[in-house]
């Protein structure tokens, strides 16, 4: 079952959610906070960009450091066809009967920037680690702290008899911008 903004702020008070917006915010800025049957988290203002400058393979079992560049600022500006990674502003902690979803916001969707966060599993914690693809030929702007991707909260029937926590999975409890593990 989908829940909604009431069961989403009674949870951010009790710890689900660090640093959240019980309202929606939208003048001015790409929206965040709390909606309907969601929660738009914003983007931090720390970035890994993605160059080829220095290496000429992508591996996820050794990836190389070197591959990115640090940025911290207001707005990013992501290259041609490239990527950046970032964490979110929030701080969550999912409960051990729910699955959260990630959807990008459809403001950066319409000018061909993806974003693309794996499902938050039950009773990880942690900043979420954020991939913003530009898929244009021409540089892109990201705005940090703005909405960058909506989060649904699915409730299960069960609880799970196996839960993040419980693997002691390798991005538990994880801050700022950590590269691919194995």
């Amino acid at each position: 079952m989908v829940k909604n903004d009431k069961w989403i702020k009674k949870m951010a008070q009790l710890g689900m959610i660090e640093l959240y917006s019980f309202e929606q915010v939208s003048k001015g800025v790409v929206s965040f906070g709390v909606s309907s049957y969601g929660y738009d988290m914003r983007i931090a203002d720390e970035f890994k960009i993605f160059t080829n400058i220095n290496t000429t393979i992508v591996d996820p079992k050794s990836f190389d450091p070197k591959s990115f560049v640090d940025f911290k600022g207001d707005v990013c500006i992501i290259p041609p066809n490239s990527f950046a990674l970032a964490f979110s502003k929030e701080y969550l902690r999912i409960p051990r009967d729910v699955l959260v979803i990630c959807l990008g916001k459809s403001t950066y969707a319409r000018c061909g920037i993806v974003v693309n966060v794996t499902p938050l599993e039950p009773e990880w914690e942690g900043h979420v680690t954020i991939e913003v693809s530009n898929t244009t030929p021409l540089p892109a702007k990201i705005y940090a702290n703005e909405g960058v991707a909506q989060l649904i909260f699915l409730a299960a029937e069960e609880t799970c008899e196996v839960s993040y926590k419980d693997k002691t999975g390798k991005y538990q409890a994880q801050t700022g911008i950590p590269l691919p593990k194995i």
